[in-house]
């Protein structure tokens, strides 16, 4: 006889629903929402593009009156304050008769933190917290990063040979990995709301850094030029890592100049190493000094979270350990 779901696995969708909502919903967090009734989903939502409707909303109004003695599966802890732009997802679950609700993260917003739980608690709702939280702060990255550490969420692409090359020795790089690697390496652009090289990327490739993926041509990123000096037309110059804070997520694609500057640092939260089954010899370096005085300190730094084969190349996915 086959089990019935548990919590685990509904808020799995949850959290799955809510990346479908990264990165448009930003500011806002991109949360997921799920509404089962009697074993059966009958609402399902996700944060929508600048942050409204929010999830809760969008699931509630596919549920209707089904959404009475059901319960709901949310990513992140319902907002308790009001705004301008919509009513607080707490009072709206209480209106809609929700008798029961999984929640994976508290919200760190001191609007919300904690305020959202009690209110449904106060309501007569039973309340289940933490479930899956970890993974709702993954698929919540970039929001996570801008309120715990005021600053955005970097992934660092390198797409390399065997040999840590990521171009000959003319600098020519066209292609080290192949098609499934780049239409992956296409998919992660589509994820992040900006995208950086350095000026020695933009004088050999004259990358245009778009999507190149059947309906999600309109998630290209904003184009960001690390450098010193001005940033040609429909490109915004960023004078140093730590200087991007009008976005909550970026993705640096090349070169070795950008690579080793977000590295030494230490602002880099997430590693894709796309990694080639040739040897080049003799090519360029994927990485310059990032900093580092004894070999100690490179250790522990990173842990990794996966691992696949994009056609001949593989991809191993690397996350930045930070104490707490």
């Amino acid at each position: 006889m086959q089990r019935p779901p548990a919590d685990a696995d509904w808020m799995a969708v949850a959290i799955a629903l809510s990346r479908r909502g990264r990165p448009l919903s930003a500011p806002n967090p991109n949360v997921g929402c799920l509404i089962v009734k009697d074993g059966r989903v009958v609402g399902r939502g996700w944060t929508q593009p600048r942050g409204r409707p929010h999830a809760e909303a969008m699931a509630l109004a596919g549920a209707g009156e089904a959404a009475h003695g059901a319960a709901a599966y949310v990513s992140l802890e319902p907002c308790a304050h009001a705004s301008p732009r919509g009513p607080c997802c707490a009072d709206a679950l209480i209106a809609a008769g929700i008798a029961r609700i999984a929640i994976a993260a508290q919200d760190p917003d001191p609007r919300t933190d904690g305020e959202g739980i009690a209110r449904l608690r106060a309501a007569g709702i039973e309340v289940v917290t933490g479930v899956l939280a970890a993974e709702a702060s993954t698929a919540m990255a970039p929001w996570w990063t801008r309120q715990l550490a005021g600053r955005p969420f970097v992934t660092l692409k390198l797409a390399t040979s065997l040999d840590g090359c990521i171009a000959m020795g003319d600098g020519s790089s066209r292609w080290i990995t192949g098609a499934h690697a780049r239409a992956h390496g296409h998919l992660e652009r589509a994820n992040h709301q900006a995208i950086l090289v350095g000026r020695g990327t933009l004088v050999a490739d004259d990358p245009s850094l778009d999507v190149r993926l059947a309906g999600l041509e309109d998630r290209s990123p904003t184009k960001l030029l690390l450098t010193s000096g001005k940033a040609p037309d429909g490109w915004t110059a960023i004078a140093s890592p730590e200087s991007i804070d009008d976005v909550d997520s970026v993705l640096v694609e090349g070169g070795a100049g950008a690579a080793s500057a977000f590295l030494a640092t230490d602002r880099v939260d997430r590693l894709l190493l796309y990694r080639a089954p040739i040897l080049i010899g003799g090519g360029r370096p994927a990485l310059g000094d990032i900093g580092l005085t004894d070999l100690s300190q490179a250790h522990g730094r990173w842990r990794l979270t996966d691992s696949r084969l994009l056609g001949s190349d593989r991809l191993d996915v690397y996350e930045r350990v930070r104490e707490g």
